[in-house]
């Protein structure tokens, strides 16, 4: 197999980034800004006020019934389900022979577990809140529920639309209801700081972004130009 030369390596880097476009760059960029902003002026602080006013505000305003469903939404969209739902769309894929669809979720999945837990929480070392409603261990910010619910769930949702056009707008919302729902209920069992949400959701845009349109890249080197499915 011959090796790309330098100069085949900077003009598809240049393509990649013409895909990329403009505005996602921008997007991406403020998404950045904000997670310094947040590392800067909120993580350090061990109480930080707005988070605390937010949580104690979602303590009052939420029912206890629909308490109890939030706390259900948060341990059914742990780890242990997510890795079931990730490996049964990675042999969905495979049974398609969708390849290239299979390697890039492979690498938005698994890389963001490891960006967030190997390198970003030991970093920024930062504390849970008090009076946890579930047992849970480890960093908080930024928060992998946020971050790994952005990549996997809009990351296949890219893939699914890009072969099914039809199923853009009920896939999209179905998502993004979810999401928001498991971030509520993130919040409500007070594992997470409000910034870890944010700080999430930043890394998991970021990571998204790259990885999407990488899919879509590798995909007109194979087949030409394909459909627009990416989020």
């Amino acid at each position: 197999m011959k090796l790309p030369t330098f100069p085949q390596l900077v003009g598809e880097f240049r393509d990649w980034m013409r895909m990329f476009g403009l505005w996602r760059l921008l997007a991406c960029l403020v998404a950045l800004a904000l997670l310094l902003v947040i590392e800067l002026t909120v993580v350090p602080l061990e109480h930080p006020p707005l988070d605390s006013a937010l949580l104690s505000w979602l303590g009052l305003v939420i029912p206890d019934g629909m308490g109890r469903v939030l706390i259900r939404v948060y341990k059914v969209s742990g780890i242990q389900f997510t890795g079931v739902l990730v490996m049964a769309s990675l042999i969905y894929l495979a049974w398609k022979r969708w390849w290239n669809e299979l390697r890039w979720l492979a690498v938005g999945t698994a890389g963001i577990l490891l960006i967030v837990d190997r390198w970003l929480k030991p970093h920024f070392d930062r504390q849970r809140p008090d009076e946890k409603l579930v047992e849970v261990f480890g960093r908080s910010f930024p928060s992998g529920h946020a971050a790994g619910a952005v990549v996997f769930y809009f990351l296949m949702c890219s893939i699914l639309v890009a072969r099914y056009p039809q199923l853009r707008r009920p896939l999209y919302l179905g998502s993004a209801l979810w999401v928001a729902l498991i971030w509520l209920s993130t919040l409500y069992c007070r594992v997470h700081w409000p910034s870890d949400i944010v700080g999430g959701a930043c890394v998991g845009f970021i990571w998204l972004s790259i990885c999407a349109i990488s899919l879509r890249f590798c995909a007109t080197r194979q087949t030409g130009p394909s459909p627009e499915g990416s989020p």
